[in-house]
């Protein structure tokens, strides 16, 4: 016995779509099996002595409509088991039907043959309905199961399955992350049927003022406003390319990596005054400034031909995932503890493919001093090169505070007294780690601190009315005073 599903389609509207051999083929079945009853069609085949059979009360057992396709497969499947069975189903069977690609998937691995019978898809209604042309490049998107990164705004955006108007908030949300509220998008029900309705709304409105069923998609016209495009990558490195191309600005393409060193430094550290502010403002233009080194920098390395953003992307993002393998793969952990250690054990075994000669080669040379005097120290505790205790990095601090004071007084210019002065700094790093204090931090701080309250000292000489070389440093210290009173 051949064990075999049909499955046709009913079209987007009226039974005028549907096209003569998937009628005809229903009209002799004994019994249609019906995803959902809700379609214009039906009403005209009952009239005509079709029977049917819908899965309209499997919707209403689960909250997801993943587990609703999977119910109404398995009972079309175990149907098939004995019997040829007709399966019709909205639009065309092969255009975003769940059920259809599930009995695909099963039947194949069941023996079960899934003929497909055709019908008419709503897409070819919706173009007419809209009047666009597809050549131009369109999306079709599950409105069930929309995200951000899947919309492509340069193109025509067909958004279906919109059945009711929780999904339709979904949708109105997921495009808001990506257009204005105001944007005009298309809501466009039974399109090709005489029930059409093709009605434009301002997006914030989706989920508000119209009704949606199962024959209503969503259609967002491509974006043309260059503005909006200002929060897409693609955009920004458009940008970043015309200004290096040969009629962008005389001092991009002048760039290499050398020339920019400094300024990614620069950029980083006003990241790190915003942060320290908690200024989000200030936060989302640094970290613009820091991403545009980033972009500058892939630029220079596409123009010459060595690497692209793409490979930059793909190194961190494999890196990512490498290094997290309690995330993306089977390896549990307990706490942060067990995360670091994962990561520096991996970091190891990557460091160790590129021959590594010395443990401290992982530190970066062109760290500033401060951060690198920093983690040197801390990758040689890693293997025991280090105090158990505080009191010896006291006596260490005491005892290179004194060699340096001993140099200082036979000569502060000679250059003796200058390395005991990097021994002395030396130590505190060595200090400021066994409190657990980041010596960069706390010295960014204090820098912070002091500038504060040179500010108010400043304003007070302003408000003297006096030159500053005309106070004395008793007055100027009084002033500093209130400032830390003030709690500045």
């Amino acid at each position: 016995m051949v064990k075999k599903i049909i499955v046709l389609g009913l079209g987007a509207g009226d039974i005028s779509q549907i096209p003569f051999g998937v009628y005809k083929q229903m009209l002799q079945a004994e019994l249609v099996y019906l995803r959902t009853k809700e379609h214009p069609v039906i009403k005209d085949l009952e009239q005509e002595g079709v029977k049917f059979e819908a899965f309209d009360y499997i919707y209403e057992k689960y909250d997801r409509f993943q587990e609703v396709y999977q119910e109404i497969s398995e009972i079309l499947l175990n149907k098939a088991d004995s019997e040829t069975i007709v399966y019709a189903v909205p639009g065309h069977p092969l255009v975003a039907e769940q059920t259809v690609q599930l009995l695909l998937t099963k039947g194949l691995e069941r023996g079960i043959e899934i003929e497909i019978g055709g019908g008419q898809s709503f897409i070819d209604s919706i173009f007419q309905a809209l009047r666009i042309d597809p050549i131009d490049g369109f999306q079709l998107l599950d409105g069930t199961a929309l995200t951000r990164d899947s919309i492509n705004v340069h193109q025509h955006v067909l958004i279906g399955q919109v059945y009711d108007t929780y999904v339709a908030s979904n949708v109105k949300l997921t495009l808001m992350e990506r257009l204005p509220d105001d944007y005009p998008v298309y809501v466009v029900t039974a399109a090709g049927s005489s029930a059409e309705q093709l009605v434009e709304i301002p997006l914030y409105e989706l989920d508000r003022v119209v009704k949606v069923n199962n024959l209503t998609s969503v259609y967002v016209p491509p974006v043309r406003d260059e503005a909006i495009h200002y929060k897409d990558f693609s955009k920004f490195r458009h940008v970043i390319a015309e200004l290096r191309g040969p009629n962008g600005c005389p001092w991009d393409k002048k760039q290499t990596h050398k020339s920019l060193k400094k300024y990614l430094i620069e950029e980083a550290y006003e990241l790190i005054e915003a942060i320290n502010n908690d200024d989000i403002d200030h936060m989302i233009e640094e970290l613009g400034d820091v991403l545009l080194q980033v972009m500058l920098h892939a630029q220079i390395g596409e123009d010459e031909g060595y690497f692209s953003i793409e490979d930059v992307i793909e190194g961190i993002t494999s890196k990512m995932i490498r290094r997290h393998p309690h995330v993306f793969g089977t390896v549990e952990v307990n706490g942060v503890e067990d995360v670091l250690t994962n990561w520096e054990e991996i970091k190891s075994q990557e460091k160790s493919i590129e021959k590594e000669t010395s443990l401290l080669d992982k530190v970066g040379m062109a760290q500033p001093s401060l951060i690198r005097a920093y983690e040197l120290q801390k990758e040689a505790a890693k293997v025991g090169f280090d105090w158990k205790e505080v009191a010896p990095v006291w006596e260490k601090v005491k005892e290179e505070l004194q060699e340096f004071e001993s140099e200082i007084d036979k000569d502060a210019q000679n250059e003796k007294a200058m390395k005991e002065f990097g021994d002395l700094l030396f130590a505190f790093v060595n200090l400021a780690r066994f409190y657990k204090i980041h010596p960069e931090e706390a010295l960014l701080a204090t820098n912070q601190k002091f500038t504060e309250r040179f500010h108010f000292v400043e304003k007070k000489v302003k408000e003297s009315g006096r030159e500053f070389l005309s106070h004395s440093l008793d007055e100027l210290d009084q002033y500093w005073d209130e400032a830390k009173k003030k709690g500045i």
